[in-house]
């Protein structure tokens, strides 16, 4: 028996069986899509009260060097037993039998994911938003001080030139993958290039770290970092970079492009200078070049998007709200040309 409306990237009928062999002798499962699906798929898988999470990549335009379902099962498995928090992996499937694509079945975490402004107000007073703040800070400098090689993960990426590659492999994206004039993104390329910094001490790379990529507690605890699927070793600021692209302040609050802004808006969050400092403070790592991966950032995010508004445009994705996702790229990249601009970096500021 399974749920009777097909569910978009989940075949049922050859996904039942092998669920019974690996994860449980269920006789049905429902499924749900969650999250905003707009890049690797998520669903809730559930049985009798019980519940699980299954991660597959996108229905369409996936790019050779993305959505790879085994990284992403490796990393949050080598999570386990450490001070970073992430659900508990079960078991990874690269058939194609089973369900066209690569998928993994993990924990499925009851908590609260700080999404909406108004119902985390609601939840949780000022003392335990700072709280949250600062356990997403504390969490972050755990993992970068985390060492790979304790964790199994000592051959998960390469280190030297991180930085370089990533500007490179995101400037190859814009130019085999986006169809529509966007300058702004080949301007920041071209400065990107011209100011790589020194790197930082290596260490494990989340690459999409932010305040609703976590699930909280009551307390707000972070109790599971979520979508790992970027996950590597490099230069742990490109991760500070990305955070900071997200905290609320007067230069992005209420973007639309960065989701966490207005929760961290809210009154309790540390401000970004706290923050700052007490990442530096807990993982030891110098700062000084934060400018560089802050630009880097919104560099990445704003081809991710256009990647995702490709496959939008051609029919690939699951879910709503995917009309305004190019004009949020544009946007993103005209946010990092201004950062490069305000830049102490003089190569950044062109």
């Amino acid at each position: 028996m399974t749920t009777a409306a097909p569910v978009p990237g989940i075949n049922l009928e050859t996904l039942l069986p092998w669920f019974r062999e690996h994860i449980a002798p269920v006789e049905s499962l429902d499924v749900t899509l969650i999250g905003h699906g707009r890049s690797n798929l998520t669903y809730r898988l559930s049985a009798a009260g019980e519940h699980w999470v299954l991660r597959r990549p996108p229905l369409s335009h996936v790019l050779p060097t993305a959505h790879d379902m085994r990284r992403e099962f490796r990393v949050i498995s080598a999570m386990q037993g450490t001070d970073v928090p992430a659900p508990r992996a079960y078991a990874y499937c690269d058939d194609p039998a089973v369900n066209e694509r690569p998928f993994y079945i993990m924990e499925y975490v009851e908590g609260f994911i700080p999404v909406d402004p108004a119902e985390t107000a609601r939840r949780y007073t000022e003392a335990q938003r700072r709280h949250m703040g600062e356990h997403l800070i504390d969490v972050l400098a755990a993992l970068h001080t985390l060492d790979p090689e304790r964790v199994g993960l000592s051959d998960f990426g390469k280190p030297p030139g991180f930085i370089a590659r990533q500007v490179r492999r995101f400037t190859e994206q814009v130019e085999t993958s986006v169809t529509r004039p966007v300058p702004e993104l080949k301007e920041l390329s071209r400065r990107l290039a011209a100011a790589i910094p020194a790197e930082s001490a290596a260490g494990i790379v989340h690459g999409d770290y932010r305040l609703d990529n976590a699930i909280m507690n009551d307390a707000g605890d972070v109790i599971a970092v979520l979508d790992w699927e970027m996950a590597t070793l490099g230069d742990p600021l490109a991760d500070m970079g990305m955070l900071k692209m997200y905290w609320g302040d007067a230069a992005n609050a209420g973007s639309p492009s960065l989701a966490s802004t207005p929760v961290i808006s809210l009154p309790g969050f540390p401000t970004w200078e706290e923050a700052k400092a007490r990442y530096a403070a807990r993982s030891g790592i110098n700062i000084d070049n934060l400018d560089y991966y802050v630009v880097l950032a919104h560099f990445k995010l704003a081809v991710i998007l256009e990647g995702i508004n490709e496959r939008f445009k051609e029919g690939g994705t699951v879910g709503e709200g995917f009309e305004g996702i190019g004009q949020r790229a544009t946007a993103l990249a005209r946010a990092g040309l201004a950062a490069a601009d305000a830049s102490s970096i003089p190569s950044l500021r062109g």
